[in-house]
């Protein structure tokens, strides 16, 4: 799948976050083109533009080596390691970089990008470095799994999926939502919400909260109380506030009733 703004956006963040959880001064990644081939896109702490776009093929370099390995790789001194093939020397040398670790942005068992970490001495990078790079390409593979998710159900809602399909991927989008710390990241995936409701525009006269809906979707999909609280991370108790608190501003007297009133206010597909 081909890369985006807002996947940019995500491997700056986990660059930025690898630097301040490592101390190391430079960091830079990209994601897979079409192709065994990566260009790296974003930089962070560079001195100077020669890593900036440069595509890094299946098998070569220390980034090629990653690809193909699926799993971090590190040398001490780039430019004369035997560990990896040196296609990509003349850059590295621009900016200056000697110990180099490489880590795989992996989701669905494919590699589809790289986070590098590097320093301009050639001193041996130890394993809580190695596992700070790795907890930020998991961040990296976490967005990418949610916004894939987001766009693969509203695709399917909008081509005309069974309308218990569409209910049941409004209730996962909105129960998704809260639990995302990108502000971006979570508007996209209400926006998709959005899309699944697309024929009804919600009525002016009628307003929930955010929360009430998500309670409402978990209804309209035929979770319980527990349930919906499981999905959303609250509790019960608060997921019967939310629901009575929404009957009451729908004029409903049943969690059934509940679900069609907004769903003629054009809260709910």
């Amino acid at each position: 799948m081909t890369a985006d703004a807002s996947d940019g956006a995500e491997i700056r963040n986990a660059l930025l976050r690898l630097r301040r959880a490592t101390g190391l001064p430079v960091a830079f990644g990209g994601l897979m083109e079409a192709g065994q081939r990566m260009r790296i896109s974003e930089l962070s702490g560079t001195a100077t533009h020669a890593l900036r776009s440069l595509v890094v093929t299946s098998g070569n370099g220390l980034g090629g080596k990653t690809l193909v390995l699926a799993r971090p790789c590190v040398v001490t001194d780039y430019s004369v390691s035997r560990q990896i093939s040196h296609e990509y020397d003349a850059p590295v040398a621009v900016e200056g970089l000697r110990s180099v670790l490489a880590v795989p942005v992996v989701v669905r068992h494919s590699v589809r990008g790289v986070l590098y970490g590097a320093l301009r001495t050639a001193l041996p990078l130890g394993g809580r470095m190695l596992d700070e790079a790795v907890e930020a390409a998991r961040d990296v593979e976490r967005a990418l799994v949610v916004r894939e998710e987001a766009r693969t159900l509203a695709a399917e809602g909008g081509a005309g999926a069974g309308q218990e399909q569409v209910r049941e991927a409004h209730a996962a989008l909105r129960a998704l939502a809260p639990k995302i710390a990108d502000p971006q990241l979570r508007a996209e995936l209400l926006d998709a919400c959005a899309l699944l409701t697309a024929e009804a525009t919600p009525s002016d006269r009628v307003r929930l909260t955010p929360r009430e809906v998500d309670v409402l979707a978990c209804v309209a999909a035929g979770a319980t109380n527990a349930v919906a609280a499981e999905r959303l991370g609250v509790t019960p108790e608060t997921v019967k506030g939310y629901l009575r608190s929404a009957m009451r501003k729908l004029r409903a007297r049943t969690r059934g009733e509940a679900v069609v009133a907004a769903r003629r206010a054009g809260w709910l597909p």
